[in-house]
């Protein structure tokens, strides 16, 4: 069964009016993993229970990037939600999911952005109240997440769960506009340690890890890549 991120990927790719080109547009990609086929991880790729949940709110195009790490949380964990961003007209479907009481919908953003009444800081500090968190990650890029957080009046009074990365980002496919900024699946795997899920940590890192290097082998570019990934990968699912 296709997961949330691969079908959104789907949707928005039939309604565009134009091909959308990335780099490394000549590569024969995998219609799954979005890596040059010969190089494809579909069949290495785990699973894990989580209490967790994730909602992905993509800007755009986003979605299409093959080098986007949002799919990666998908690929592990079943409950994972993703939609294409509206500043005003939200769909149905994502209002609905922000309003069921299994959850507790927690925007992941860094604090100096948000009020104090919002700022949620420590894991300790979350009310869950017998609901599961579902943690809102808006992926795009840093200038499209800032419009993202502001300019959603839907997710206003939701509390913020800030992140703060203890080293660079390790994602040589694309470059961040700041050193300290992470790829959406470093996030998700530092929220996941932050609520005691180490292992689903683990394991979210070294698929993210393997992604990233087997991405780069098929761009033809010096790999910069973690290639001891898939061994970690196999140890961690043993």
């Amino acid at each position: 069964m296709k997961h949330a991120v691969q079908q959104l990927f789907e949707m928005r790719l039939a309604r565009s009016t134009k091909a959308f080109t990335a780099r490394g547009g000549r590569v024969q990609r995998c219609d799954q993993c979005r890596i040059d086929r010969q190089f494809c991880i579909c069949t290495l790729r785990p699973s894990a229970p989580s209490n967790a949940a994730f909602l992905l709110l993509y800007y755009d195009d986003e979605v299409l990037k093959p080098s986007n790490s949002g799919r990666l949380i998908a690929d592990l964990f079943s409950d994972t939600f993703a939609y294409i961003w509206q500043r005003t007209e939200a769909e149905p479907a994502l209002l609905a999911l922000l309003k069921d009481p299994t959850w507790r919908p927690i925007v992941v953003f860094p604090q100096e952005y948000a009020t104090p009444e919002r700022e949620l800081c420590q894991p300790e500090a979350l009310d869950l109240a017998g609901r599961r968190p579902l943690f809102i990650l808006l992926d795009g890029s840093w200038r499209e997440a800032k419009k993202m957080f502001r300019k959603s009046p839907y997710l206003d009074g939701f509390p913020v769960w800030s992140v703060t990365p203890e080293a660079p980002s390790r994602y040589q496919v694309r470059k961040a506009a700041k050193e300290v900024q992470l790829a959406t699946a470093e996030v998700a795997a530092m929220l996941l340690s932050e609520l005691g899920e180490t292992a689903n940590s683990a394991l979210l890192h070294a698929w993210f890890d393997l992604f990233s290097y087997r991405y780069q082998m098929g761009v033809k570019r010096v790999n910069r890549g973690d290639a001891g990934a898939e061994a970690r990968l196999a140890a961690l699912r043993q």
